[in-house]
């Protein structure tokens, strides 16, 4: 029996799709190197992992787990709805930032419109996007990061969504509250403008926009946080989007039923009465993340300057033989090739000594 051609009979989109590429995981890099004593610093996780108190709400409902999630995250909502002042009517939650994305991708985009974004921005909005069936029209970037009027020159009748972020991820870039007010300002009115703000809490810029407090006079803006990066929480998947209660109702229509899981739900609800331990993340960050750029700066790299958890460096070879190199010193980081940024690496901001044991592998595998 001849075999079946099944990429011939997927949807269009997908058959130009290449898989999304993930952080290695640690236990991968043991089983090929045989390496036990491994430093990950690939995903942009927190190094000084959950709060206590998401911890420990995390445990006590695993006594329910024979019992489905409240479908509603009734509690989750009125945690999120009191800290942004903002209608529970206002909030989807998702597995995740990807599970927001890819119901916005599905409620709004199909083949014949088309979604913008910038070059070099979260691979995911391509995926979405042209699984979908949407054509992805992408905008030039300046200095690595997002150019909002070369964003917005791009936009056309048939222009459905724009995606942002804000930082950008794998760039670490930003842009400010002028250049967001002027694309929302000629963005059509049907057009959604999605800012993904994943990296919120680690900016300190007096610039920087807080586009929640822009929700009330734009209906077409969609603002999503996660509660994988400062909160510590990536293991478990949760994310959210602030956005007129019409949009809300949309996205809600392509949700799947339960999700977040119950533990999410409960660690997530705990972790945001923590502010202590975000302020402790935050200022960890900030402090090496300094030191880190100084120090790839001072190897004679270029660095990207960066608001996130992260830097991106340009070590002037191609960035997946340094990546593979450091696999072998135990140091697992980010290269870029899929972005096309094939000389550069990103870096996420670990523990002091981390930071340091990967700063002197760098240091060794360039010679």
């Amino acid at each position: 029996m001849k075999r079946p051609d099944f990429l011939s009979v997927a949807v269009p989109g997908v058959q130009k799709l290449r898989p999304y590429e993930p952080g290695k995981p640690i236990a991968e890099l043991q089983r090929e190197f045989g390496i036990d004593d491994i430093i990950k610093l690939a995903s942009n996780e927190n190094p000084l992992g959950p709060s206590p108190k998401a911890l420990a709400a995390a445990q006590a409902e695993l006594a329910g787990l024979a019992l489905y999630p409240d479908g509603n995250g009734f509690a989750l909502k009125r945690a999120l709805a009191d800290k942004h002042r903002i209608d529970t009517s206002c909030i989807t939650l998702g597995s995740g930032s990807d599970h927001i994305l890819e119901l916005i991708a599905r409620a709004f985009l199909a083949p014949g419109r088309s979604a913008v974004m910038s070059q070099y921005a979260f691979a995911i909005y391509a995926i979405v996007s042209q699984a979908a069936g949407a054509e992805l029209r992408v905008a030039p970037a300046k200095d690595f990061g997002h150019d909002l009027e070369a964003v917005g020159a791009l936009v056309s009748a048939d222009t459905r969504v724009v995606f942002l972020a804000n930082p950008n991820n794998p760039t670490g870039t930003w842009f400010d509250q002028d250049a967001l007010a002027g694309l929302l300002a000629t963005a059509p009115p049907d057009v959604l403008v999605v800012v993904d703000e994943a990296y919120f809490e680690y900016v300190d810029e007096p610039s920087y926009p807080d586009s929640r407090a822009l929700l009330d006079a734009h209906p077409n803006l969609v603002v999503m946080r996660t509660f994988s990066k400062a909160y510590g929480l990536a293991g478990l998947r949760v994310g959210y989007a602030l956005a007129h209660p019409v949009v809300t109702d949309l996205l809600n229509r392509v949700r799947l039923s339960f999700n977040p899981n119950s533990v999410a739900q409960a660690a997530a609800t705990a972790a945001l009465t923590d502010t202590e331990h975000v302020a402790r993340t935050v200022e960890m960050n900030r402090t090496e993340r300094a030191r880190v750029d100084a120090g790839l700066r001072k190897l004679g790299l270029t660095t990207i300057p960066s608001v996130c958890n992260f830097v991106t460096a340009d070590v002037g070879k191609p960035g997946r033989e340094v990546f593979q190199a450091l696999l072998a010193e135990g140091v697992i980081v980010r290269p870029l090739d899929g972005y096309g940024m094939p000389n550069h690496l990103r870096i996420s901001i670990g523990m002091p000594t981390e930071n340091d044991r990967m700063l002197e592998a760098l240091r060794k595998v360039l010679g």
